[in-house]
């Protein structure tokens, strides 16, 4: 079974690479994954204190709610999967006899979408 610690730093790693990932992918589209420069703010316009970024642009909050599965069974050498609604990602093999674990991670990542 894996400790905390390690599943702290896998999560975190994979959470930046993702950030990394997209911050390239998104680049040539206009929007801004993460922007420098954010700040909130609560005003008269803007009551809910949205995240403001030092170039006057607002950015999204885009929140996740991920469920990770871990298993290790008799009839398989285990698994790991992330669950997200309906839809598994990850590798399970069948279990009659084992353990398992499911372990969740929220985490917020704010993005300036494209003009227009």
């Amino acid at each position: 079974m894996m400790e905390l610690k390690d599943f702290v730093k896998r999560t975190i790693v994979q959470i930046v690479e993702g950030v990394k990932a997209a911050q390239e992918a998104t680049k040539e589209a206009g929007a801004e994954v993460n922007p420098e420069g954010l700040r909130y703010i609560s005003t008269e316009d803007n009551k809910e204190g949205r995240r403001y970024s030092d170039l006057g642009y607002f950015t999204e909050d885009i929140q996740f709610d991920v469920a990770i599965a871990a298993s290790e069974g008799t009839e398989t050498k285990g698994g790991i999967g992330v669950f997200m609604g309906p839809v598994l990602l990850g590798s399970q093999g069948k279990s009659d006899a084992g353990n398992s674990t499911v372990s969740r991670i929220k985490f917020t990542v704010p993005v300036r979408l494209p003009n227009g």
